[in-house]
């Protein structure tokens, strides 16, 4: 009986620092390669236009997919409108990029 219980003891030992480790150790992306700032409206887009804002301000590489991951629509803004009236209604990703920093956001066309 106290082999079974050491056994079953050593077991939950291993498995909860296993388990610890492995939290610590998976990096958290959305912080360290974000885009500082980042605000995009209206979404849904009505009208064509698309309005992006950073706290930066500089030339962004805009690509938007559809959902299954095909590529639409590539640009490199240098304002903050963006002109999406050649988009057909639906549902698509957009991944803006900035200097070192990206972000990838779901975009809803009307």
């Amino acid at each position: 009986m106290t082999k079974n219980y050491f056994y079953s003891v050593l077991f939950f030992l291993v498995l909860g620092t296993a388990s610890v480790a492995a939290q610590e150790a998976k990096p958290n992306l959305k912080e360290s390669n974000s885009i500082e700032g980042l605000s995009f409206y209206p979404n849904p887009v009505t009208g064509g236009k698309l309005y992006i804002t950073t706290r930066n301000n500089d030339d962004k590489n805009i690509t938007i997919y559809d959902v299954l991951g095909k590529k639409v629509f590539q640009t490199v803004l240098s304002s903050r409108e963006l002109n999406l009236s050649t988009l057909q209604p639906g549902v698509y990703f957009i991944k803006i990029e900035e200097g070192d920093a990206s972000a990838t956001r779901k975009l809803i066309v009307r």
